[in-house]
């Protein structure tokens, strides 16, 4: 067993408030994520919807607050106007992105009402074309969902059966527009321009609106930072956040940088933060733009491209469906300690995505829905991650990786809640060694453990199945105690674990 890995938690050093959009996530018309995901007429589980009521009930138990639509790279085709009005009369379309027909079965109204299903905490977030269209045609949308009545689009909406206005408060310009694979894909300096057009024009209609400019789709891109630069230049004063995304997978079958991931995605959120108040400097500004970290994942992308170039024009095919292990898991729930780690600026989060595309959700069509290994961390985060991240700094033991050097073997971060009561999040990178933890509790009047949950199994490539569904859920962990105003815990081998004192 190696060292103990040790940080001190103390109240009078914070981070920042978590934003329950932290939580948050993406549904695009992809693969199967809409049909025979959360939307399946005949299914036994459907209700009079089309919804798929086992689905809802993952998707609440999950505890995911905000959820993007329609896209994601579906979004730069998209004609908002198929989506509404009587199903039997909306266009079938090809769908560009993803070599697929899409049948607008599935539209505005059905989101709104997947929505109203979740529950009171599950927030629209919507994205506008700015990829094949423009100003106008965003503006029509937000008259068309957020317009009380009284005018030819909000009126319409009513005729379609809609009275009440959608009450959409967080929209996303565009999506990727950094990136070739986009359609409609631009420079800085046209995107820059675009978006702040469409933003000054939709805040004329509503000034209260939350407006999203597009990032660059990952560290890696050439033009990351000066893309960031050059777009806020343009829309600084007109938006609220600027977008990252980022997947992560093992590559070449370097296991230990993919358990390391969530150093680069640290890295890119302080680089983009550093990005932002740089171009604020420059305009003499004391607004701050936060980060809105819309799309994150593991995904194994490498598959991908050659899954999608073989399709001709399916209806709702079987993309993406990336089964996924402990490893992965462990992986996935250091990043959302990353997100927590920097709750000051990252305060809108979105795992892509929700059911059956890279999802945590996966379901068979006439079939069962499951949870996969994923699901555990985000549900646990989600419920014991509300309240204010303190600052964690590790001394921990480390070891060596390919991509990203020298990594801690422990990356943790830990939520006080209202109450008072503290959850401790941490993942052990190390894949054959337990990790001793040892963590001061200075000026918390903590004097229990009520619960150490772990997900981690002698199998690293455990993962759960249409056969075998429950193969892995998190499990209690003994030993761990507070005494004296100390925590002591063994953290298993390649472990994500949740540990609630009281």
């Amino acid at each position: 067993m190696s060292r103990p890995a040790r940080f001190t938690l103390d109240p009078a050093f914070t981070v920042a408030e978590v934003n329950p959009r932290l939580f948050g996530s993406f549904v695009e018309h992809l693969g199967r994520c809409v049909y025979t995901g959360i939307y399946e007429p005949g299914h036994p589980a459907a209700d009079a919807d089309g919804l798929r009521t086992d689905v809802l009930e993952l998707v609440r138990e999950l505890g995911v607050t905000a959820i993007r639509y329609p896209g994601g790279n579906f979004v730069s085709g998209y004609k908002w106007e198929d989506s509404v009005g009587p199903v039997d009369q909306r266009p079938r379309r090809l769908d560009l992105a993803w070599r697929s027909t899409e049948t607008n079965r599935f539209g505005l109204s059905e989101y709104i009402a997947f929505l109203k299903k979740i529950g009171p905490q599950a927030e629209p977030m919507m994205a506008v074309n700015l990829g094949t269209r423009g100003v106008a045609e965003a503006l029509e949308l937000q008259e068309y969902a957020n317009h009380p009545s009284g005018t030819a689009l909000s009126d319409l909406r009513v005729e379609h059966g809609d009275k009440d206005p959608f009450g959409i408060r967080l929209w996303c310009l565009g999506n990727e527009m950094d990136g070739p694979w986009q359609t409609g894909h631009k420079t800085a300096e046209e995107y820059g321009r675009l978006a702040a057009e469409t933003a000054r024009a939709m805040r004329q209609i509503d000034p209260g609106l939350e407006l999203v400019a597009c990032g660059s789709s990952g560290q890696s891109m050439e033009t990351f930072a000066e893309w960031e630069a050059t777009v806020l230049k343009e829309t600084y004063d007109l938006v609220d956040y600027i977008s990252l995304h980022a997947y992560y997978e093992p590559l070449d079958g370097d296991v230990d940088s993919f358990l390391a991931s969530a150093v680069d995605m640290e890295s890119f959120i302080e680089n983009v933060v550093a990005t932002c108040d740089h171009v604020g400097a420059r305009l003499k500004s004391k607004k701050k733009i936060n980060l809105s970290f819309d799309e994150w994942n593991v995904w194994y992308l490498s598959k991908t491209d050659a899954e999608v170039s073989a399709l001709d024009w399916p209806e709702a095919p079987r993309l993406l469906e990336d089964n996924y292990s402990v490893t992965d898991a462990v992986v996935f729930g250091s990043l959302l300690i990353a997100l927590l780690r920097h709750a000051d600026r990252v305060t809108v989060a979105c795992l892509a995505q929700l059911v059956n595309v890279i999802a945590p959700i996966m379901t068979e069509p006439g079939g069962p829905a499951w949870r996969q290994t994923t699901f555990f961390p985000f549900a646990q985060a989600s419920r014991y991650g509300r309240g204010e991240v303190l600052d964690v700094r590790v001394d921990s033991p480390t070891y060596e990786t390919k991509k990203y050097g020298e990594a801690d073997l422990l990356h943790a971060t830990a939520v006080r809640a209202e109450d008072g009561t503290v959850t401790v999040f941490a993942v052990n990178r190390d894949r054959t060694g337990a990790l001793p933890l040892e963590v001061a509790l200075n000026g918390l009047d903590l004097t229990r453990v009520v619960e150490h949950s772990a997900l981690a199994d002698a199998d690293p490539d455990a993962r759960n199945t249409l056969t075998d569904p429950e193969r892995v859920v998190p499990h209690p962990v003994e030993g761990t105690e507070v005494r004296d105003g100390r925590l002591t815990a063994v953290l298993e081998p390649l472990s994500w674990n949740v540990i609630r004192l009281a």
